[in-house]
């Protein structure tokens, strides 16, 4: 687990050079173990690879970065751990390939030089890795399939400058970015962002999961000493998971599978040369990561860490209690005050260098600190299977448009029914989703922006029209991508898919990726890897989400007997959450303060939003998630300071 920079210029300064340096510093959090860089001289061009490392798997000089080929063809950095590397190392011995090391990056760069991107589909792991190739001139940088591992890049008439995170890259453009104007709305109103390649600052794109990119060094040449910067490269996709059904498993048959190949998972993510515990929320998905450890390795001394919001309607340290008893772990809890977050803020929006949803973020921030302040250096957590296993309230409107799409009204009935038993559902409810699911296109999208979005009184049209954003009230994203062919029947899995493609996880894992190496902590997530995605997409979708409504109904199924029955059968999802209304309000009058930037947005209006977040602080009326946003984008204007038009 590192951080990774590149820059490639026709003119490296020297002020250049201390820029390269200071922007490399800023990474040292992800890799305070050690730094390194390098330059070499490609199609009259000097490229730079900087390298901060975190040692996690060979901790001797054999895992240092840059990583060459015997030959001296290819030059790698790489963020990430493959965590199969000692069966691709064997299959590369097998083939004549000698290793010298016991590092995964040799055998990551081995199977590259052997399978070019062909070797992608063979690894488990999180990564974002830079490749030069000097004989065709060429840069490739790659990541994994679901985004776990951040690539920033940014092109202009100067230079391309890659990065792990913003503001280390943000030290190397010449001139500073402007706000990007529609993730901003997209942000503000919907809660959208980690969409897609978009940042928060216009020109600055992230590699999106699952894609690679190449850059041809010769073409940048020619282009930078005519002054111009260089044109877009399109970025391809090397994953992207098939949900054809197939129909050759019993439910019984696809829970065992499930079991043995999470598992598995959890064998592989095990491996580490350094101490190691794990995230524990007290529910279904974290509890199944800490019970399969235990399952996999009896006598591991296992340590967990939690968030615990004593006294308030959201705590889970009861089911935390029950997991940890279960399993003979040591605990940890963190119980976080009101100003904490207050104390805390710069640095955590600093850290997730955009903004960001939710307090939510903030307890995940501590619980690592917490893991840190034990001499954890790894973790393994339960994200991702929420998106994998149809989590939340179960992907519910899509799993009805597919018993539509089938004909199959008897089930949906059934299925409507079923769901709305659940806590925190309705009849109501339930017929007015499946209502809109028979409902034409255009209907639906009337409903919507029939809907009032409390905070578009925040936000002055007019001047949003002058910049070219029309119709803010539907860019929510929210089931509004264009169905792929071959998904009629499918769209729970379609959903699903998209989910974990970047359309929802893709937010949830930049959290926790800046928030574990903020305190340079590697967070291993064994439930995504993509040969057990692409396992579960293809199932029948009453095997995830059942005619009842029960949610991740195959995971339950697949646990039994490793996970406590009681967690098993819990039908409260409460999430990670936090009390954030309480602490808010207590904060009272310091979160005032943080609007004043509001007044540098020309299409926000700041007396507005003090007036509704004054009724907000005095009690009169509810705190909602755009409450938190504004205050969040505000305060993380002041601290990046874009140019704002």
């Amino acid at each position: 687990m590192c951080g990774i920079l590149a820059a490639y210029t026709i003119n490296l300064t020297p002020g250049f050079n201390r820029c390269i340096d200071l922007a490399l510093n800023g990474l040292r959090h992800r890799g305070p173990d050690e730094q390194n860089l390098e330059q070499y001289q490609v199609a009259g061009g000097t490229l730079v690879f900087g390298h901060a490392r975190l040692s996690i798997i060979d901790l001797s000089p054999g895992g240092r970065q840059p990583k060459h080929s015997s030959d001296g063809r290819f030059s790698m950095i790489f963020n990430g751990e493959i965590y199969n590397y000692k069966e691709l190392r064997r299959e590369l011995e097998h083939q004549g390939i000698p290793i010298q090391t016991n590092s995964d990056t040799e055998v990551l760069l081995a199977c590259w030089k052997l399978w070019g991107a062909d070797c992608l589909a063979k690894l488990r792991g999180m990564f974002a890795f830079l490749i030069l190739d000097r004989q065709n001139k060429t840069l490739t940088c790659v990541r994994d399939a679901f985004g776990i591992k951040p690539l920033f890049y940014h092109l202009n008439n100067r230079s391309l400058i890659i990065a792990s995170e913003l503001h280390p890259l943000l030290k190397l453009i010449p001139r500073k970015p402007r706000l990007n104007h529609e993730q901003a709305i997209k942000y503000l109103l919907h809660d959208r962002y980690d969409t897609d390649e978009k940042t928060f600052f216009e020109g600055i794109s992230q590699l999106p999961p699952g894609y690679l990119i190449e850059f041809n060094l010769g073409e940048f040449s020619q282009a930078l000493k005519g002054g111009i910067t260089p044109a877009p490269q399109t970025a391809k996709r090397w994953w992207y998971p098939n949900i054809e059904e197939r129909t050759d498993l019993t439910f019984e048959q696809a829970a065992e599978i499930l079991r043995e190949m999470f598992l598995e998972n959890i064998r592989l993510h095990l491996r580490s040369d350094v101490p190691l515990g794990a995230a524990l929320s007290g529910g279904i998905d974290s509890s199944a990561v800490v019970c399969a450890i235990r399952k996999q390795e009896p006598d591991f001394p296992i340590q967990t860490f939690s968030f615990v919001a004593r006294g308030s309607s959201v705590d889970e340290e009861s089911w935390i209690d029950l997991i940890n008893s279960r399993i003979g772990a040591i605990a940890h809890k963190v119980v976080i005050e009101p100003d904490d977050i207050a104390n805390d803020l710069d640095d955590l929006i600093f850290t997730q260098g955009e903004p960001f949803g939710g307090t939510s973020i903030y307890a995940q921030y501590r619980v690592f600190k917490l893991a840190k302040e034990h001499g954890i250096i790894v973790t393994l957590d339960g994200q991702g299977a929420d998106e994998l296993l149809a989590g939340y309230h179960g992907y519910h409107d899509s799993r009805m448009l597919s018993m539509i799409e089938r004909g199959e009204f008897g089930k949906l009935i059934e299925f409507v029914q079923g769901w709305s038993q659940w806590p925190g559902r309705s009849l109501g409810y339930s017929l007015r989703t499946a209502l809109r699911q028979i409902l034409p296109n255009g209907v639906t999208r009337l409903e919507r922006s029939l809907r009032r979005n409390p905070a578009m009184g925040w936000i002055d049209q007019k001047v949003l029209n002058d910049l070219g954003i029309q119709n803010p009230a539907l860019q929510n994203g929210t089931g509004t991508w264009s169905h792929q062919p071959g998904t009629r029947g499918r769209r729970l899995a379609e959903s699903l898919r998209e989910a974990l493609t970047g359309k929802g996880l893709g937010a949830l894992l930049r959290h926790g990726d800046r928030n574990s190496m903020r305190w340079s902590i590697e967070s291993r997530v064994p439930f995504l890897t993509h040969d057990l995605a692409e396992f579960l997409l293809s199932l029948p979708e009453h095997y995830l989400v059942s005619q009842q409504g029960e949610t991740k109904h195959l995971l339950r199924k697949a646990m039994r007997g490793i996970v406590p029955d009681a967690v098993l059968d819990r039908k409260d999802k409460i999430g990670f959450a936090t009390p954030e209304a309480n602490w808010l309000k207590v904060v009272g009058e310091k979160t005032l303060s943080w609007l004043q930037s509001a007044e540098r947005v020309r299409f926000l209006r700041p007396e507005l939003i003090r007036e509704s977040m004054c009724r907000v602080l005095n009690g009169q009326t509810p705190f909602t998630q755009q409450t938190w946003r504004f205050l969040n984008f505000c305060r993380w204007l002041d601290l990046f300071d874009p140019v704002i038009d």
